[in-house]
């Protein structure tokens, strides 16, 4: 079986522009702080993610999709523009502790087989990374997903998410997205998508040494998300963490977070997401033509 290779989710630039659409409780909650009609049903939420998928995805190298919500809707619908790939996040949330994700595990009704013959390219696996939890129980599962990944062809793509200890000692962000670096970098993936060091704020200086510091220790191609850092910073941080060595994002807050909950969803992803989409991606093709 031919394996699917990193081109496979590139821009001709070779770089990542890819949009994540595989937001779950998270974005219901989106919805519920921007007013939407209460409650926000699970139509709202796969509405929306096929939508995106329609709009967005021709100014995308690749989209993530999820499949509680949206993953079979945009096949049948085949809302995902060519040449744009589809990566299936293959993770199964656990909610606790007043939290909608307290624990992730690989899902199990994700069927990479299927999600080949249906033209999707990679999986992707969110690992929370806490310092105080057990770190070979994090490889251990990383390893079984690059397995599952690779022995169906698919490409495989792992989000090392920094959480403060289940016990209560002191959170340091920035070392703990260094240290879960240190552990998950040279893991067998074939893609790291990681969050963006100091949430995009401060120095452009201080930025990149942060970033810097990061590229060390991941030991394959990088890419950022944008959960945490402000839209307008995001453009920024996608330039800055490239200087670094990163090879582009995979993202959805700072693209379509804005158009959450307003009327005419196709018009104003059209309108207001999607010029920001083609923005990031010329700044991908930009940065990777300096190398």
């Amino acid at each position: 079986m031919n394996r699917y290779t990193l081109n496979d989710i590139t821009r001709p630039s070779g770089g990542f522009a890819m949009l994540a659409v595989d937001q779950r409780e998270a974005m219901r909650l989106m919805f519920a702080a921007a007013g939407a009609a209460q409650p926000v049903t699970d139509q709202v939420l796969t509405d929306f993610k096929v939508s995106a998928a329609k709009v967005l995805s021709p100014y995308a190298s690749a989209i993530l999709v999820d499949q509680q919500f949206c993953y079979r809707q945009v096949i049948a619908q085949r809302a995902v523009a060519q040449p744009c790939a589809t990566i299936v996040a293959a993770d199964a949330f656990i909610p606790g502790n007043g939290i909608p994700v307290d624990s992730v595990v690989i899902d199990k009704h994700v069927d990479p087989e299927a999600v080949r013959r249906d033209g999707g390219k990679a999986l992707k696996l969110l690992v929370l990374w806490r310092s105080d939890e057990d770190p070979g129980q994090r490889l251990e599962m990383v390893r079984a997903f690059n397995q599952l990944c690779h022995a169906h062809g698919l490409l495989s793509i792992i989000e090392p998410v920094v959480r403060p200890p289940r016990r209560g000692d002191r959170f340091d962000r920035e070392q703990a997205i260094i240290e879960a670096a240190k552990e998950l970098g040279d893991s067998g993936a074939d893609l790291y998508k990681v969050e963006m060091p100091l949430n995009g704020k401060g120095t452009q200086q201080a930025l990149l040494e942060a970033s810097q510091r990061l590229n060390e220790h991941i030991n394959m191609p990088w890419v950022i998300l944008s959960s945490g850092v402000d839209e307008k910073l995001f453009p920024r941080a996608v330039r800055v963490a490239m200087q670094a060595g990163a090879s582009g994002f995979l993202a959805g807050r700072a693209v379509w977070s804005s158009v959450v909950g307003l009327p005419d969803t196709e018009l104003m992803l059209r309108d207001i997401a999607a010029p920001k989409l083609q923005r990031l991606g010329e700044i991908v093709d930009e940065m990777m033509a300096r190398r």
